[in-house]
């Protein structure tokens, strides 16, 4: 993450690692009310600002997470009612950039369709459409559509389905930057639409199997396989995900511990 979260992140990957996910909720609703006032810091960015690079959306992205775990521990009323929370606060700063930033705004449609995927809320295919619709609109502002779904605005609004995919895939990534995006970049409109299509396919199913499964991956960050210096004790994987402040397995997500060789 490049925003600052107050360690809340490092604290959330933690949780999922020991399988605590309503701490794991709480811990990701603190980092993103974090960025959330502060994106960037002590650097003069404000979430009410339209920057180019759309930092504030790592701190929606905590958001949606708190709200993944709060539904994988058991708690729907609390997953919903960051939920709620989530597409309010997504909905306020998509004026921020309306005007300036059409494809931008559209991307804070996309994540109000995530926190009504995830939450468990009505109108999660009516919000996807929405979003999709915000993006062929846009598309006569957007110069490049493959860099502007590479800054962490967009990025930020990859990262759960990602993770949610993870969880069903041990560890793998399951979502790739093709299923995400579509196949004409000269068309930007529709290469940025099938964002929202590809995730009303997809999210309600993976947070489904993630519930029944009572299990969310942690994030994927830094990856090695077949190590020869790790091993885990839960699974007896030598695959490892760095992320955060941890070491873990890159197949279960549990922490992984060093041998000798």
């Amino acid at each position: 993450m490049r925003t600052e979260d107050g360690g809340f992140y490092d604290e959330a990957v933690d949780a999922l690692a020991a399988r605590e996910y309503g701490r794991a909720g709480d811990a990701y609703a603190r980092a993103g009310w974090r960025v959330l006032s502060a994106p960037r810091g002590e650097q003069d960015v404000s979430p009410f600002d339209a920057d180019e690079q759309g930092w504030v959306g790592e701190g929606l992205a905590h958001l949606a997470a708190s709200a993944a775990a709060y539904r994988v521990a058991g708690a729907p009323a609390r997953a919903t009612d960051r939920a709620v929370e989530g597409v309010a606060v997504a909905r306020d700063l998509r004026r921020s950039y309306a005007d300036r930033h059409p494809a931008r705004a559209a991307c804070f449609d996309e994540f109000v369709a995530d926190f009504r995927a995830v939450g468990g809320l009505d109108g999660v295919e009516a919000a996807y459409e929405a979003a999709a619709d915000a993006y062929r609109d846009a598309a006569d502002a957007v110069d490049s559509p493959q860099a502007l779904a590479t800054t962490p605005l967009f990025e930020a609004a990859a990262d759960l389905v990602q993770q949610f995919a993870r969880g069903q895939a041990d560890g793998e990534i399951a979502v790739s930057w093709s299923d995400l995006h579509g196949p004409d970049p000269g068309d930007p409109g529709a290469f940025l639409a099938h964002r929202a299509t590809y995730k009303r396919q997809r999210l309600p199913s993976l947070v489904a199997a993630a519930v029944e499964d009572g299990y969310l991956a942690a994030p994927r960050g830094t990856t090695e396989y077949a190590t020869d210096h790790h091993e885990c004790p839960s699974c007896g994987s030598r695959h490892v995900n760095w992320v955060g402040d941890d070491t873990l397995c890159l197949v279960c997500s549990r922490p992984t511990e060093p041998t000798d060789g």
